[in-house]
């Protein structure tokens, strides 16, 4: 991975994990949506995308703190990178929900750390996510085997765009909550093939 040159963004990592059709809509075709989930998400994000830092009980905060790695070919943002006394480092993620775990959420996370261990040539061991409607925050610990999760799905991610081809869907109930619904279509497009040309050409007319 180190020949790679293009940056993907590091957000895609969520997407890829959480939908891969939904990731190569974005990164080969370049679709772009939004819905009431993803406001909401705005939303939240709006005071840790501010760039900056704040200090509080001797930990400084930096918002909006650009990370890129190299060797991941991985470029983006940390809504919250908190500066311990002693020097160590910690991502913080903001999401909205309730505190629940999620394997895309703590890759992100994780890739996160990734790039500030490259950049700032210190280990980054654990991090954090902070759920936005329940206040609460979740600890995240960066071990061998999320590590390895983290490289293998930046891996899979680069295939993906490389190969520049996007995937059927499989159409599940949460697709309804997707801000790509109405671009990709699941109900139709995860239909078999002969199935799905006829019913897109009632569209077509």
């Amino acid at each position: 991975m180190n020949e790679m040159i293009e940056h993907i963004p590091l957000s895609l990592l969520n997407d890829f994990l959480y939908c891969t059709r939904r990731a190569a809509l974005k990164a080969v075709e370049g679709w772009r949506g939004e819905n009431q989930h993803t406001v909401k998400g705005d939303l939240i994000h709006a005071h840790a995308d501010l760039p900056g830092y704040d200090a509080a009980k001797g930990v400084k905060l930096l918002r909006a703190l650009p990370v890129f790695s190299d060797r991941l070919g991985l470029s983006g943002k940390c809504d919250i990178v908190e500066r311990h006394s002693d020097g160590s480092l910690c991502p913080v993620e903001y999401k909205k929900g309730k505190r629940r775990q999620f394997e895309n959420d703590d890759v992100q996370l994780c890739a996160q750390a990734l790039c500030l261990e490259e950049m700032f040539c210190k280990p980054v061991e654990r991090g954090a996510v902070f759920h936005a409607t329940s206040k609460r925050r979740r600890e995240v610990v960066f071990t061998t085997e999320l590590r390895k999760t983290t490289d293998d799905a930046v891996a899979g991610l680069h295939r993906m765009v490389g190969g520049a081809a996007v995937p059927p869907a499989i159409f599940k109930p949460a697709c309804e909550h997707c801000s790509l619904y109405a671009i990709c279509l699941p109900r139709i497009t995860s239909l078999p093939d002969g199935i799905a040309r006829a019913v897109s050409k009632l569209f077509q007319i």
